[in-house]
């Protein structure tokens, strides 16, 4: 009998080195969770995810229940919109215990697909130099 391993469609961030990679780039803020992203320059590549939830959030059981419900949204939905050799990184915040699995799938398909405004540059305030 031959066994049958299915490939995910989406990669795992799993050392810190590349958790701190993904940092430097850019920041998409929402209601539920802050979303990292990096562009890796492998347009051929799966992207890759990763998952952080710090230990202020609750306890060991609240921590791995707001990683599995973010990991099974990327799963169902999520990891259609990413874009491959992209890198993410999801930071939980607390609010991912109590949201429906509906906003937090909806969530994380809008901050896939909402990029980052560029900040202007070469403007100051008021009264510098």
């Amino acid at each position: 009998m031959t066994k049958t391993v299915r490939q995910s469609a989406v990669g795992r961030l799993k050392s810190r080195p590349q958790f701190l990679f993904v940092r430097e780039g850019e920041r998409r803020k929402g209601p539920l969770f802050l979303l990292e992203v990096r562009d890796r320059h492998c347009p051929d590549e799966p992207p890759r995810v990763g998952f952080t939830v710090t230990k202020k959030h609750g306890n060991a059981v609240e921590r791995n229940r707001m990683r599995r419900r973010l990991k099974e949204a990327v799963r169902l939905s999520a990891g259609f919109a990413m874009e491959p050799g992209h890198d993410y990184v999801v930071v939980a915040r607390r609010e991912v215990l109590t949201a429906s699995f509906d906003a937090l799938q909806a969530g994380l398909r809008d901050r896939i697909a909402t990029r980052q405004k560029h900040k202007q540059q070469g403007r100051t305030a008021p009264g510098k130099t």
